[in-house]
């Protein structure tokens, strides 16, 4: 049986990432829900955590489907703000091969 690919899609976040684009950034993810995702976050400037709740809920639902769920590039606002808050993405950037 051949194997299906699925093509790679990119999500480029908002520059800030509050409270009232949770809900949006979560539909945007159940639109690309089924394809290999990779998330640009380099130009976010402020992230609050419930979307950072949405980003690791999208990374969860994309392992347990099998798909990639990568970071290619954040900004270094949106990288101290997940360390401050505890979250770890490493496992999550985007390897250089």
């Amino acid at each position: 049986m051949a194997s299906k690919k699925t093509a790679q899609k990119t999500l480029s976040l908002a520059p800030v990432l509050d409270l009232n684009e949770a809900t949006a950034l979560h539909e945007k993810l159940l639109g690309l829900k089924g394809s290999d995702l990779t998330i640009d976050a380099s130009a976010v400037e402020r992230v609050g955590t419930l979307c950072v709740q949405v980003l690791m809920a999208g990374a969860k639902t994309w392992e347990e489907d099998h798909l990639s769920f990568t970071f290619s590039k954040v900004s270094d606002a949106f990288e101290k703000t997940t360390q401050l808050i505890g979250v770890d993405i490493d496992h999550l950037m985007a390897k250089e091969i």
